[in-house]
């Protein structure tokens, strides 16, 4: 092969490399300031005075409310109680409880992640025992999304014990209808769960980190080319002239 052709070959596949851990380094700072400037407005959400049913339930649309602290009350439908499995909490294996929350003084029914449980390793069908009580009640958490999915198969998806929460599977009386988000529900451990939350983590360390290798990889190819394509060359030549000269 030609060897002019050949480095030419060389020099442009360094360059489309070096554009392309450029490009992917850019892509993740991008992706670091999206998540700190996420951040920064849960914070500020964090900051807000807490909604009550008629400041709640008068909002417009729902995508503001997340992770807006509430204050809400009503009555448990404790019949549709759902134990979601292979939920972790600080490392522990268990069970996150969900419950539907009737809100007072609307049709509006909203799902309340009320705390997590461990579970029986022993016996796998078996739940634990958790406090619901009949009258009505006052829960304070902040709005969420819906959790994360598991895999599951098909008959892991009925009873009590399930892979993932369906948000919209739950069997109303005509007139009712469910939030689309849910309420996390914040405080101290009672009736049986407990709700000592991890704080949320958006990897903006992650993203820097990789910002950090796909850079290091651009220079470590601009590095490489000029040394192998210019510099090494001119050395090699400047080997033999002082070779022939002696």
């Amino acid at each position: 092969m030609n060897l002019k052709f050949r480095n030419g070959i060389i020099l442009i596949a360094a360059l489309a490399g070096m554009l392309l851990t450029a490009s992917l380094g850019r892509w993740q700072l991008s992706r670091a300031a999206e998540k700190e400037n996420l951040q920064t407005a849960i914070s500020n959400k964090a900051l807000l005075p807490e909604l009550g049913n008629a400041a709640f339930l008068s909002s417009d649309n729902s995508n503001p409310l997340v992770h807006q602290r509430v204050s809400l009350s009503g009555w448990w439908l404790t019949q549709s109680t759902v134990y979601l499995d292979n939920r972790q909490l600080h490392g522990k294996v268990g069970f996150f409880v969900f419950t539907p929350l009737r809100i007072a003084g609307s049709t509006q029914v909203i799902w309340v992640q009320r705390g997590w449980v461990p579970r029986n390793f022993v016996s796998r069908s078996e739940v634990p025992v958790i406090e619901t009580p009949d009258n009505k009640v006052h829960i304070e958490g902040r709005i969420a999304p819906p959790p994360s999915k598991l895999y599951a198969f098909a008959q892991a998806e009925v009873g009590v014990i399930r892979q993932n929460l369906d948000m919209h599977s739950l069997q109303l009386p005509q007139g009712l209808s469910i939030f689309p988000l849910l309420l996390q529900q914040q405080g101290e451990p009672s009736e049986g769960l407990l709700r000592n939350w991890p704080l949320l983590n958006l990897g903006v360390e992650k993203h820097y980190g990789y910002a950090f290798q796909w850079f290091g990889l651009c220079g470590l190819i601009a590095v490489l080319l000029i040394w192998f394509q210019f510099l090494s060359p001119l050395y090699n030549h400047y080997q033999k002239a002082q070779a022939h000269e002696q």
